[in-house]
């Protein structure tokens, strides 16, 4: 599964899947703000844990644009 990736200004959040023990999954969030010379990473992760790796996708996507709903420019 691809990750995807959307933008808001300076902000970038790159949604993904990450596998679990016991066949389960996480969704995962890293934004990343550029502000000049170095940029700066921040990982989120979805509270729940995903019997599929889709599901897990949807709710990385979801936390991303709530993330970036948040963020004023």
């Amino acid at each position: 599964m691809d990750d995807i990736t959307y933008t808001k200004g300076i902000y970038t959040a790159t949604a993904t899947v990450q596998p679990l023990d016991g066949g389960k999954y996480r969704g995962v969030v890293v934004l990343a703000r550029d502000a000049g010379d170095e940029p700066e990473n921040t990982l989120y992760e979805v509270e729940s844990t995903s019997s599929t790796p889709e599901e897990a996708f949807e709710e990385a996507k979801a936390l991303a644009h709530r993330i970036l709903g948040e963020i004023d420019l």
